[in-house]
């Protein structure tokens, strides 16, 4: 074992021990591995002492399943590399490292430009092919675009396009990863399924993991809360979403669509949210065409107002008269101007149906005003962390307190009235954003000091409660880390947490994954 692949955590080392929740960990050693070989050689060593182990990537995630709570930091950032592409029937798959980062693949799928140098033969014959085809996409698309591949992968993210496209796991074909105790796992979709509740995996080495999934019903909604099981189920499902938990992931493969020939965007505006939810009902009912359908409360306009006004940074902003009360924006992929405009027409109808005014509607076709849209969206969650960061300099307590909820349909106006009366009644400053076409909108708690915090956090944990008698979830794409996992039990019961805590010491009997992320460390079984 090379001696410089842990090393003993240093102050230099600060950021390491934080991710985007805010939240402030502490570690006692930490590595960087840049091979799958090195991960196997580190948790081999790791293993022989039960050194808990918490797996990073770049950070962005907001439930603090990258804050280690002692133990050691597994960083993947400078696992890095795209290692290959094939192609099978019309489709284009590529083999990364966890550590890519998500913005930067996709200029590189964009551009059609990778370095090949290492790559095989049949994967640089392969990209020869890619470089004459249409331009081809990787459609998952959280707000954070700094995310990192194995990030995406361990959480399930989506964001606004997973409306049309469906989460990350949708498009992962093929993972390869290493258990606790440095064995390996590959894992290819279609080839390993599950016998009604057991599933066998067998590792690279030889030997085996036989798991009895849990018993729970997952929620018929969008939903990135616990292990994905279901009987009969593709095992590589089982990895997607286990937040860090079951395995460290090390070579992802994921899959290309082609670009639709035509993005646009429209904004709508309405008086009020119920008026902007008959609107996106009727959007729902439209077949083809549509692949995000995001919402903006009128708290959140409120914060781009002022942000306008006050920060240099943000004074491209479009203006956004008082008359604005909320914002519905829809992304529309066709294949032709025939269809786009089509479309635009029908929500131009919709739009005053629900009483909006069509006048008042923003309509990008370029790709500059795509991205005035573009930054109109991500501004909202930017602002929110800059408000959230200074409330954090008088109370460094303070961290997000935002809901990740997500209910079926027939609940969203439900859900929708008690986050109205709840807000109402305790006074807080909030601003609520997101994928309304999901049913999942993200509502944040903007506390201004700590009485306001933990009134915040009682009140997302009644919400959560709430939400789970309405058969939703309580993490919709965020995972739930360490910060959601009291709510995990709320959704699930006792008895079904401790199935899925069997599960986990199938593959990590010591417990050393992930520790404290889907469970407290009470709830995990140790050998």
């Amino acid at each position: 074992m090379e001696q410089t692949l842990i090393r003993t955590v240093v102050s230099a080392d600060e950021e390491y021990l934080r991710d985007e929740s805010k939240k402030v960990g502490h570690a006692e050693s930490i590595s960087f591995p840049e091979t799958h070989a090195q991960v196997c050689q580190i948790m081999a060593q790791l293993y022989e002492t039960g050194t808990p182990v918490t797996v990073q990537g770049s950070r962005t995630g907001l439930a603090a399943a990258a804050v280690p709570f002692g133990g050691h930091v597994l960083n993947l950032s400078r696992m890095d590399k795209v290692l290959g592409m094939r192609q099978e029937n019309d489709r284009f798959y590529i083999t990364v490292q966890p550590g890519v980062i998500l913005q930067k693949l996709n200029k590189s799928i964009a551009a059609r430009s990778f370095n090949t140098d290492a790559w095989d033969e049949a994967a640089q014959e392969t990209y020869k092919a890619f470089t004459k085809t249409p331009v081809q996409m990787f459609t998952p698309d959280p707000t954070e675009s700094t995310a990192a591949i194995g990030g995406m992968v361990a959480c399930n993210a989506s964001g606004a396009r997973s409306y049309h496209y469906g989460p990350t796991r949708r498009h992962i074909n093929a993972i390869r990863g290493v258990l606790a105790d440095g064995r390996t796992i590959a894992l290819r979709r279609g080839e390993i399924f599950a016998k009604g509740l057991e599933l066998k995996l067998q590792t690279e080495e030889g030997s085996s993991v036989t798991v009895q999934l849990p018993t729970y019903n997952m929620p018929k909604c969008k939903n990135a809360s616990g292990y994905y099981c279901h009987e009969n189920m593709d095992a590589i499902d089982l990895l997607i979403g286990s937040d860090g938990t079951l395995a460290v992931m090390t070579e992802i493969e994921i899959s290309l669509l082609p670009t639709p020939a035509l993005t646009w965007g429209v904004t709508a505006f309405f008086p009020d949210q119920y008026k902007a939810v008959a609107y996106t009902k009727q959007v729902r009912g439209i077949d083809q065409g549509i692949a995000a359908i995001e919402y903006f409360d009128s708290c959140a306009l409120d914060i781009l107002r002022k942000q306008k006004a006050e920060n240099t940074a943000f004074a491209g902003l479009p203006f956004l008269p008082e008359e604005y009360g909320c914002a519905v924006y829809t992304e529309l992929h066709c294949d032709s101007e025939e269809q786009a405009y089509a479309l635009l027409e029908n929500l131009g109808g919709y739009c005053a149906q629900a009483g909006g005014n069509p006048d008042m509607t923003w309509v990008a076709t370029s790709d500059s005003d795509r991205d005035m849209l573009h930054f109109f969206r991500h501004a909202v969650p930017e602002s929110v962390n800059m408000q959230v960061e200074r409330s954090k300099r008088n109370y460094p307590e303070i961290t997000k307190v935002g809901g990740d909820l997500a209910v079926p349909d027939e609940c969203f106006e439900t859900l929708l009235a008690l986050y109205d009366s709840t807000l109402e009644a305790e006074g807080l400053q909030h601003a609520a954003w997101g994928h309304i076409g999901d049913n999942h909108i993200h509502v944040n708690i903007l506390p201004r000091d700590m009485d306001e915090y933990s009134r915040g956090k009682a009140l997302l944990a009644r919400w959560a409660a709430e939400v789970s008698r309405m058969g939703g979830a309580v993490s919709a794409e965020h995972g739930v880390g360490k910060l959601k996992a009291p709510f995990l039990e709320v959704m699930y019961g006792a008895e079904h947490i401790r199935e899925m805590a069997a599960l986990k010491a199938a593959f990590d009997p010591k417990c050393m994954l992930g520790r404290g992320n889907l469970f407290a460390p009470q709830q995990e079984v140790v050998e």
